[in-house]
């Protein structure tokens, strides 16, 4: 299981470090669904929405000057590869943190099962 699960993750890396230059950027489906019937317009360093669309009302997101935001470090699009390995790393070290509380957690219930003489939680407390 654990060669699986390192060969998983080494095709994820690969995934997010290499394909991810290769990704459009081009807005999705969403974004160019939300944009249909407006015209962007510079303003300055900013962009603005003019006309009748969905996109006009948006605000930006809380995080969206953050280190990793729109897939890139920094706002540089030549670290778009970093950015994906970056974000893949966090999402198994998340993953790898969910499994051990619940691995700690059914060896406790699992030990209290083959042990019955020791105490549960509401007799200790």
């Amino acid at each position: 299981m654990n060669a699986f699960l390192f060969g998983f993750a080494a095709v994820a890396v690969l995934v997010a470090g290499l394909l991810s230059y290769a990704a459009s950027s081009l807005p999705d489906g969403l974004d160019a669904t939300t944009r249909h019937g407006c015209v962007m317009v510079e303003v300055g360093t900013a962009q603005e929405f003019h006309g009748d669309c969905l996109a006009r009302h948006a605000e930006e997101h809380a995080l969206a000057n953050s280190p990793l935001a729109d897939y890139t470090i920094g706002g540089d699009d030549r670290l778009t590869g970093i950015a994906g390995i970056l974000g893949v790393a966090a999402a198994f070290a998340a993953l790898f943190a969910v499994v051990r509380i619940i691995r700690a957690a059914g060896s406790d219930s699992e030990r209290a099962e083959h042990n019955p003489d020791l105490p549960t939680e509401s007799e200790s407390t």
